[in-house]
């Protein structure tokens, strides 16, 4: 088993039989496995926190906001879904560290990173897999939809390209993308990943 950075939450903790596995038992009701599968994700907690770029001061609230969130999103993970964790998580914990920002001062700071970019940075095919997950999510989507997603979001074309390119008015490409979001949140279950706590 490698160790975890927090500075790193690409980091494969165990591999993905040993995962199962700890999945298989902490649906049994073992506590060791449930603790082993948290802090094996905790990394990701720190990674979406910095995103946010908040004061020193507001950061550990933060980070303790999204542990909450994290051991929320494992309690409730049901790998039967065949999707994984780092998705589901991924939207649990960002929709918590937002809610409670936007609690404490009245407006969150937007991260640094959104949906768009978050997929071709850290979460990469040789790390988490992320573009795996939405290729996964692409397929509750119609035909329009998933060609949108993939070119905006797997391939990061511009929405004004996009719509040059397939004679289309770019506001309309954006009303597609989120409805393909939207239905793609529904899909992995996290529709109501920003519910407050």
């Amino acid at each position: 088993m490698e160790n975890a950075s927090q500075d790193n939450p690409a980091t494969r903790v165990f591999s993905a039989a040993e995962e199962n596995e700890l999945w298989s038992l902490c649906l049994e009701g073992d506590e060791k496995a449930r603790e082993q599968l948290i802090l094996s994700y905790r990394p990701l907690v720190f990674w979406i926190a910095r995103k946010f770029k908040v004061p020193s001061q507001r950061y550990q609230d933060l980070v303790q906001e999204g542990m909450i969130a994290l051991i929320r999103a494992v309690d409730k993970f049901d790998p039967a879904r065949n999707i994984r964790f780092v998705t589901y998580g991924f939207y649990r914990i960002k929709g918590q560290m937002t809610n409670f920002l936007q609690r404490v001062e009245a407006k969150a700071p937007i991260p640094i990173d959104d949906f768009e970019t978050v997929t071709a940075d850290p979460f990469s095919a040789d790390s988490l897999d992320w573009r795996i997950c939405l290729l996964d999510g692409i397929e509750a989507l119609s035909e329009r939809e998933g060609d949108v997603i993939r070119s905006l979001i797997l391939e990061g074309q511009r929405a004004k390209e996009y719509a040059e390119r397939k004679g289309m008015d770019v506001s309309n490409v954006y009303r597609i993308q989120r409805q393909a979001l939207a239905k793609m949140r529904l899909w992995l279950g996290m529709s109501d990943a920003t519910e407050r706590p």
